[in-house]
């Protein structure tokens, strides 16, 4: 009986693709110092969604704060915590 050897052949093009690129990326990219202030920032948004706005003479600003923060555990007790933040400012100016 012959093996089907094209959906593995696939699956190796694909895993080798994914292989290739992340350790083209890592050998071109130095690490870069990280900023204390923006670290901080981060640290300090809730976790989930959060928008506040604010109205001023002639201004209008309206901020947003994301933030994801969960442990998974394997079955061999080896865990990884994922915690991503995003920041962002909507400002609109009368000139």
């Amino acid at each position: 009986m012959a093996a089907p050897l094209a959906p593995v052949l696939w699956t190796v093009a694909r895993v080798g693709a994914v292989a290739a690129l992340a350790y083209y990326s890592g050998r071109k990219h130095r690490a870069a110092p990280k900023h204390v202030w923006r670290e901080a920032a981060m640290d300090d948004a809730p976790e989930g969604v959060e928008i506040t706005t604010q109205r001023n003479e002639g201004e209008a600003n309206m901020h947003s704060a994301v933030r994801f923060k969960r442990t998974i555990r394997m079955p061999g007790g080896a865990g990884v915590e994922i915690d991503a933040t995003a920041l962002g400012r909507i400002r609109i100016r009368r000139n």
